[in-house]
């Protein structure tokens, strides 16, 4: 049989049964050639992590980009509300009391003659403080217990998870009502202690199931075996490791945070006036729904559509992480 006759392209390329196979100029430089120089003589491509997997699908994520969004513009009125606000969210004028939508007052006016729409843009600046600050101490106090008792195991893990038992048998309207109905300060601060105080099972369950996993990986293993003391294992090894799992909980618990201070506020317990809250102005339109429906939509409005965004992120988020998802 004669051999078979090869161009200057590489098209044919003999086969092991002495046959011949024909492979399209691009397709076997494909094969053959990574992306620093021809025929695989440039440096290999840089492996991607889980991190870089992850942004590359969010910037793909239409979910992600209108909850993204959504919450940039809540940040931002959140630190700057006099943006877009410029009255103020305390000056009330009786006469104006239940009337609706004026010129410069797109929202109308509450029951005491603020400006809807001033009250609102300044309720995002509470709420969207509770949620971070709330989300952040959760977090950290989850995390801190959990991957203790996941990493050392034994005693220390098994007081960890009975305390972590006592905790999540509270409900946390119920403890809400007990324990805030005794403190008179009318700052953030209490109903931020408060849910990290209740928060935190749930990150420290997520955190210890994530550094039991990662624990036993055998990078861990070796690191372990090389002398690597418990601290560098923990930061260097398995948290970068074990902390996705977190972070989407995380996310999708800011907004629960969120709902949970407008809960508290509406009962009473939570943030008092004269503080300028969602949660404060539903409790004072819920009268009035009848006569001035407007005094409760705009506020309860503007919360759904802050818990709605934070809870798509916290989806995309996790759909990103997941790799079971891809």
């Amino acid at each position: 049989m004669p051999e078979p006759q090869y161009d200057d392209g590489g098209a044919i390329a003999p086969t092991g049964a002495g046959g011949a196979m024909d492979l399209a100029t691009s397709e076997g430089e494909t094969l053959e050639r990574t992306p620093g120089g021809p025929q695989g003589t440039g440096p290999a491509a840089k492996p991607r992590s889980l991190w870089s997997d992850a942004w590359r699908d969010l910037r793909r994520n239409p979910v992600f980009i209108v909850s993204g969004l959504i919450i940039v513009f809540l940040v931002i009125i959140s630190i700057w509300p006099s943006l877009i606000a410029s009255g103020n969210p305390l000056a009330c004028d009786l006469a104006k009391a239940q009337e609706g939508s004026q010129p410069g007052h797109p929202f109308g006016f509450d029951g005491q003659g603020c400006d809807v729409y001033t009250r609102v843009v300044y309720g995002a600046r509470t709420s969207v403080t509770v949620g971070v600050c709330a989300t952040l101490g959760v977090a950290l106090l989850g995390s801190v217990l959990g991957g203790v008792a996941g990493y050392f195991g034994g005693a220390s893990d098994s007081v960890l998870s009975r305390l972590t038992d006592v905790f999540f048998a509270i409900p946390v309207v119920l403890g809400g009502l007990v324990l805030l109905s005794v403190v008179t300060s009318n700052t953030v601060w209490p109903v931020i202690g408060f849910m990290v105080l209740l928060g935190w099972p749930q990150i420290s369950r997520i955190a210890r199931g994530a550094v039991i996993t990662a624990k036993q990986n055998d990078y861990v293993q070796a690191a372990r075996a090389l002398g690597a003391s418990h601290p560098r294992l923990l930061l260097r090894h398995i948290a970068p490791n074990a902390v996705a799992p977190v972070i989407v909980v995380a996310t999708i618990a800011l907004g629960t945070y969120i709902a949970l201070e407008a809960t508290l506020s509406y009962l009473g317990v939570g943030l008092r006036p004269p503080t300028v809250s969602w949660g404060i102005q539903i409790s004072a339109a819920s009268p009035y729904i009848r006569n001035a429906p407007h005094m409760l939509l705009w506020p309860a409005g503007a919360l759904a559509v802050t818990v709605l965004a934070f809870i798509m992120l916290g989806d995309a988020v996790r759909d990103a992480l997941d790799p079971k998802l891809r």
